[in-house]
This record gives C-alpha cells, sequence and structure tokens, in this order.
C-alpha cells in the first residue's frame, strides 16, 4: 500500500491509500478519484514531505496487511449501508433531483455523478452523501 498526497482543481489536499502508483493512475483515469470536500475527480499529486520519524520520537507505521484490513471495513460498512439502495447508474442526478422536487416517489438510490452534477444538486438543496469509497456498478462487481 502506498499513500499519496492529492490536490482537486477546486485546491483541496487530501490522502489516500492505493496498492500502487499503477493503481492510483488507473483509479485516477477511469475518474474513480474523487475529492472528499467537493467530490471533483480532477484529482493530481500534491506535493508530499517525506515521512522521516525522529529518533526517539516515532511510532510504530501501519503494516500493508492493518491498512488492507481497514479498507476492507470501511468497504464491508459500505456494502451494508447500501443494502435496500437501488443502483441507479449514471442516471443519479436526475433521479435525485425527481424526487427532491417531488416528481417521484422517495427512495434511497445509489449511483454515479460528475463533480459537477454532485456540485449543482448540493447548490439545489438536493440532499446527497459522497460515499468514501468508489461504488462498483453491479454488472462490474463480479
Amino acid at each position: 500500500m502506498i499513500v499519496f498526497d492529492l490536490r482537486c482543481g477546486e485546491g483541496h489536499v487530501f490522502e489516500s491509500w492505493f496498492a500502487s502508483s499503477a493503481a492510483y493512475a488507473e483509479q485516477r483515469d477511469r475518474g474513480l478519484v474523487g475529492c472528499p470536500m467537493c467530490g471533483a475527480t480532477t484529482v493530481e499529486k500534491a506535493v508530499m514531505a517525506p515521512n522521516v520519524a525522529a529518533k526517539g520520537n516515532s511510532r510504530p507505521a501501519l503494516g500493508p496487511e492493518t491498512v488492507k484490513a481497514a479498507l476492507q471495513a470501511l468497504a464491508a460498512a459500505q456494502s451494508r449501508a447500501l443494502k435496500g439502495s437501488r443502483w441507479v447508474g449514471r442516471g443519479f442526478a436526475a433521479e435525485a433531483r425527481s424526487m427532491h422536487l417531488g416528481e417521484q416517489a422517495q427512495e434511497v438510490i445509489h449511483g454515479q455523478a460528475t463533480a459537477a452534477e454532485a456540485k449543482a444538486l448540493a447548490e439545489e438543496g438536493v440532499p446527497i452523501t459522497p460515499l468514501p469509497l468508489p461504488v462498483v456498478p453491479p454488472e462490474e462487481a463480479n
């Protein structure tokens, strides 16, 4: 596992873990890496300071297995939260807006939205919550 400091197009800096540099690049290119503050998927690596522990002032580093277990626990929690939720894919923004305006019945949905769509929904007062891990569409889950 490797950690990168990332910066979105809005200037927010955040940290994210990846299996490798190649995994980061592949996920970024697919639009799966998003800013946790604004949802922007235009992200680049930010300047990072080296992680050098001072003598006598070091704490044990988290090993890859610990990080992997934490990410698996987060993915499992997210999966439990999505039970009973309907996958709407890239139609998320339209469905959420329609429910907000009372044009269709309220229900719990999840799907994909661009950063611009998510920002517009938030500005319109549509209650949405970005998920901490990318949601894999049902057809790609297996």
